[in-house]
């Protein structure tokens, strides 16, 4: 399905949306309004789109303190779609902590809007911020500097770390952090990746991070890179410690057991200092590549598509033998269940080579003590729960539903998590022997009648599995309220993880079946 930034005009059957590509976005502002009186404004960028006339927060940047002209260290990444205006609106908050940005008028500190296509034809965009009421926010300049992604080609995680760098500070040790900065054709600089900050430590130990590839050194590993550590001062005037220059070829060295390391320089010691050595080394402790695989990738790279099935048995669907129940039994038409099922299984079984769905039900009570189980086989058989087809999968639903008894709660993780685990399986195995993508992609069909009762560790599941071979397709099966399932779906907005970590890639599509059991399956197949 159409990953979801974009959706002001409404396509045509015969003019499907088409990605042109993912576009990256980076930020920086200049001469911000001061709203604090004693420091300096603490900048925060939130980025908008319109979706159906209304503006929706899609991202936020990190907080800067105290400084009137930040570069964020954010990359902003949304869908170019080419045929569409895509108005974005970009809005710079002075944050007070923890309380929400953007909740006070006068925390504004102004807004820009323009359209994707504007940034990318001009590649960079420097626009006056308006106040409310197109008031110019004094000199106040925001510039979006775009880079378009041809193609994922993957990311990387690095660790770093640096020993006995100089001292900055009277009275403790320094505070230093990290940026690394990618060095373009025009010999301008963007930031790749600003570290946290590690106080009062000269040998500081950095957190592990991810960069794509595209960001790091746009995909050629001879591009230069310039890495500079500072001592952090929260007045805004980090003091410089000293900076040295490498390349991602020369970072490869240290996958494995390698490390590798640089004389972290300050070039002004090294003029006025006669023995003059460094200002403390720095050390890559740990590179990993991942590669990034699209789902055409895996099908064109002739992979097969395995698919499972899991079906909502929790009680809010209603006592089977009740005629309202989504699960009525009734001898003479299909459920509901039964309806999505076959309209969605039946596209879904195109694509499957051998024909078998894993055949899987959450939420209820199963024989033979009754325990409530969150990923049970419906045919009760747990070393083999995949039915012959959509017509095996109805037969074991049928047969099934008599002998269990509906519960709760609406565990949704358990279940994805499950799945996630055979496709870490299959890519490891293939890992090794196989650098083209894993021979088997996973998806998941769940039928569920709507609330989520676990929506933090599903989350944290979807964004885990995100980094997978497989997909979700959400059902929803009745007339509930299906905010939950639009929420993982992402479309308004990049679902991240319950501590702020985002997808690696869109892989949840939801479909409200009410929508669509009326129209063909063909046009139900073109949403998922």
């Amino acid at each position: 399905g159409p990953a979801g930034m974009g959706g002001v005009s409404e396509p045509g059957p015969q003019a499907p949306l088409a990605v042109l590509s993912k576009v990256e976005l980076r930020v920086s502002c200049k001469h911000l309004l001061d709203r604090d009186t004693l420091n300096k404004s603490d900048p925060c960028v939130l980025l908008l789109m319109q979706t159906q006339g209304q503006w929706m927060e899609v991202d936020r940047s990190e907080v800067i303190k105290s400084n009137l002209n930040p570069v964020f260290a954010k990359i902003f990444t949304v869908d170019y779609y080419f045929e569409e205006v895509q108005k974005l609106r970009f809005e710079v908050y002075d944050s007070h902590g923890q309380a929400g940005v953007g909740t006070h008028d006068d925390d504004f500190l102004g807004g820009m809007e323009c359209t994707v296509g504007q940034i990318v034809a001009q590649k960079r965009v420097t626009k006056p911020l308006f106040l409310k009421y197109g008031k110019f926010a004094g000199k106040s300049t925001i510039t979006i500097i775009s880079e378009e992604i041809s193609g994922n080609n993957g990311y990387v995680e690095l660790a770093f770390r640096a020993k006995k760098l100089d001292d900055k500070d009277l009275f403790s040790k320094s505070d230093p952090f990290l940026e690394i900065y990618r060095i373009d054709d025009d010999r301008s600089e963007q930031l790749v990746y600003r570290t946290e900050v590690v106080k009062n430590n000269l040998s500081p130990i950095w957190e592990p991070f991810k960069v794509s590839l595209n960001s790091l050194c746009s995909c050629e590993e001879k591009r230069k890179l310039r890495c500079v550590v500072w001592d952090y001062d929260s007045r805004g005037k980090h003091d410089f410690i000293g900076e040295f220059f490498t390349t991602f070829e020369e970072m490869q060295k240290a996958m494995g057991e390698n490390k590798v390391q640089w004389d972290c320089m300050n070039p002004k010691y090294k003029i006025k200092k006669r023995n003059y050595k460094n200002s403390g080394v720095v050390v890559l402790l740990d590179l990993k590549i991942h590669r990034v695989y699209s789902f055409l990738d895996y099908i064109m790279g002739g992979c097969q598509i395995h698919f499972t099935v899991a079906i909502d048995f929790t009680a809010s669907n209603g006592d089977p033998r009740n005629s309202c129940s989504l699960h009525y039994i009734n001898p003479y038409q299909p459920n509901e269940y039964l309806k999505a099922l076959v309209a969605v299984g039946e596209i879904c079984q195109d694509y499957d080579s051998d024909k078998k769905f894993s055949a899987l039900g959450f939420g209820a009570r199963i024989p033979p003590k009754y325990e409530v189980s969150h990923d049970f086989a419906i045919n009760f058989n747990p070393d083999n729960d995949e039915c012959e087809g959509i017509q095996g999968v109805v037969e074991s639903y049928q047969s099934c539903l008599p002998k269990i008894q509906l519960y709760g709660p609406t565990n949704v993780a358990p279940i994805i998590s499950k799945v996630a685990r055979v496709a870490a399986d299959e890519e490891r195995t293939k890992e090794a022997s196989h650098p083209c993508p894993p021979l088997q992609y996973f998806i998941l069909l769940i039928l569920t009648d709507g609330v989520v009762t676990d929506m933090a560790d599903t989350r944290e599941a979807i964004v885990r599995a995100s980094y997978l071979p497989m997909s979700i397709i959400i059902v929803g099966v009745g007339n509930a309220d299906f905010t939950d399932m639009q929420i993982l779906d992402g479309d308004d907005g990049v679902l991240r993880s319950p501590k702020g970590e985002p997808v690696l890639r869109d892989i949840v599509q939801f479909v409200p079946f009410r929508e669509f059991k009326n129209v063909s399956g063909a046009a139900t197949s073109s949403c998922l």
